[in-house]
């Protein structure tokens, strides 16, 4: 049984063009994992829901403002509750990214909420499974993970500069991390899955 590509849709929202960067880096792990990438804009989502269902995996990904994750992609959420009714996400591979302007900017509450969205439709959430960075005399903000989240990827970017400014190249490394972890994650789920159903 020849295996063929896992595919992952990358569905964001991005205000100012920050988080879209930071959704590119995630696809461009994700692709350099060996998976066939779908980069979804909220905006389009609606319309392409049907490529989002049929995905084996979907990173969800959002700025953080005010405390949680943005309005379009709250709506988006809310829009998915008829994929939730059916169980359509059920037991694909799940997995977050968020942006902010402050270093901490409450981005947690943010991955925690797309958490909980993923286990409402019964998703299987990956995180990062990085060391912090950034966290001793020896290290820097070049480091991985420099913020210290284990949840999902963060970055972070200034309020008063574009998105040709930040995130920064180690946020952005870090998004391309989770990316390629989540393509190989997934591509081990669906084969195991896949030789299920040969023994079956």
């Amino acid at each position: 049984m020849t295996q063929s590509k896992s595919t992952i849709a990358v569905v964001y929202h991005s205000g100012y063009g920050h988080t879209q960067k930071q959704a590119e880096a995630v696809a461009d792990g994700a692709a350099a994992g060996g998976a066939q990438v779908l980069l979804v804009p909220v905006s389009e989502a609606e319309a392409r829901i049907a490529e989002i269902n049929a995905a084996d995996a979907i990173i969800f990904g959002a700025p953080t403002y005010m405390g949680s994750v943005s309005a379009p992609f709250k709506a988006f959420m809310d829009f998915s509750s008829g994929v939730w009714f059916t169980r359509g996400w059920k037991d694909k591979i799940a997995a977050g990214f968020t942006n902010s302007a402050s270093q901490s900017g409450d981005k947690l509450n943010s991955l925690q909420q797309l958490s909980v969205f993923a286990a409402q439709h019964g998703m299987v959430w990956v995180g990062l499974d990085l060391l912090p960075g950034n966290n001793n005399s020896k290290g820097s903000v070049n480091d991985l993970n420099r913020l210290g989240s284990f949840l999902g990827a963060m970055a972070q970017s200034n309020s008063d500069e574009g998105p040709d400014k930040g995130p920064i190249a180690s946020d952005l490394e870090t998004a391309k991390y989770l990316g390629r972890r989540v393509a190989t994650l997934t591509a081990q789920f669906v084969a195991s899955k896949q030789r299920e159903l040969v023994d079956a």
